[in-house]
């Protein structure tokens, strides 16, 4: 090689690979903290092992599932805020899990920069352990890539994945779901990790000063109220699907109530929303409000306060709702189940919104 020649480097191109083993060092510690029967929790292999057998299953079905956080990083990474973000990105998958009677037993994560920055990437992964223990998953790998010229300089993106388990015959598919169940909703703790893009909108186009005490909220800034993670409802719920109380659930998402409810009912099954049936949250109100957003639109794109819908048979509604409210939980009345095609109706004294599998939600007037 002729002296004359320099001498390229990766570390030279963008990407630190010290960097990136001082991380693993860091976040060993959070990684352990999440350990459950069936993972060891230990990190660095090229894969993260779990053993069924020792968390208890004999039979089990596997029910993987994975997700983002969406432009709500966009929101955490422009105001520094990187704390909470981890917790979303577990939520939006283990909770896909609980609707399906699944168990979340292990979670990997991938996160990605242009360029790593330590700092934030272990806060980011401490968020995601802490959503691990909230779920009571394990995390056991993950990867980490830091690729110049993909990311403008501090932006980052991260993805989930995690694997649950039901027992073989106990898991939920809505089919036991008939006309005459009731739906309870379980209330969200804000706008979790759906409807960024149209939230950062209204922040830019209305001014808002996001580092002052909310309008609907004095106690708290109004961009605590938009970052506030996802809630996990999986400890509260698990208890119940395994002793058969609960016969669907669906975690609302984007598409919002109208469209999230029918993905988890039988054929012959509408969904009949009353709007009125629980107070909409302030948060949302503002939002609807700032953007003069239509009710329907609201239904389709935010949770309105609802993360959670819960579809019981008439005869275990008290019970359901007394043990979820002894464990922490707000339970919201939110609905019937009725004869008539798979879909959802919503209605209060706004109007009334429909949607139906294969179409597209329309306002009914």
């Amino acid at each position: 090689m002729s002296s004359d020649t320099p001498s390229y480097t990766y570390e030279q191109a963008g990407v630190s690979i010290d960097a990136g083993n001082r991380l693993v060092k860091a976040i060993g510690p959070l990684v352990k903290a999440t350990m459950r029967p069936g993972a060891d929790g230990e990190i660095g292999g090229f894969g993260g092992f779990f053993d069924p057998k020792a968390a208890g299953y004999k039979d089990p079905l596997l029910v993987a599932g994975n997700d983002g956080v969406g432009t709500k990083l966009k929101l955490a990474i422009d105001t520094g805020r990187h704390d909470t973000v981890g917790i979303d990105l577990v939520a939006m998958c283990v909770n896909d899990l609980i609707v399906q009677g699944a168990e979340p037993l292990f979670f990997l994560d991938y996160f990605a920069t242009g360029k790593l920055e330590n700092g934030v990437a272990e806060r980011v992964i401490a968020g995601i352990a802490e959503g691990c223990k909230q779920a009571g998953c394990a995390l056991i790998g993950g990867e980490t890539a830091e690729m110049p010229g993909m990311y403008a300089g501090g932006d980052y993106d991260l993805a989930g994945f995690c694997v649950g388990a039901v027992e073989r015959g106990e898991q939920l598919t809505g089919k036991r779901v008939a006309s005459g169940h009731v739906l309870l909703g379980l209330a969200s703790s804000g706008v979790h990790s759906n409807g960024f893009s149209l939230v950062r909108r209204l922040a830019e186009d209305k001014s808002w000063k996001l580092d002052r005490p909310a309008l609907f909220d004095r106690d708290r800034l109004l961009v605590e109220t938009l970052l506030e993670p996802t809630r996990i409802y999986v400890k509260t719920l698990l208890p119940l699907v395994r002793d058969g109380l609960i016969d669907a659930m669906a975690h609302i998402t984007g598409g919002g109530l109208l469209e999230n409810i029918p993905r988890v009912l039988p054929q012959g099954a509408h969904a009949e929303v009353d709007a009125d049936g629980w107070s909409q949250p302030g948060l949302m109100a503002f939002l609807q409000a700032q953007g003069n957003i239509e009710p329907g639109e609201m239904a389709r794109t935010f949770n309105c306060g609802v993360g959670m819908v819960l579809a019981v048979a008439p005869s275990k509604v008290e019970l359901v709702r007394s043990r979820l409210e002894e464990a922490g939980e707000e339970v919201l009345a939110v609905g019937r189940i009725v004869d008539g095609d798979k879909g959802c109706t919503v209605r209060g004294s706004q109007g009334t919104w429909s949607a139906r599998e294969g179409w597209k939600a329309v306002h009914l007037g």
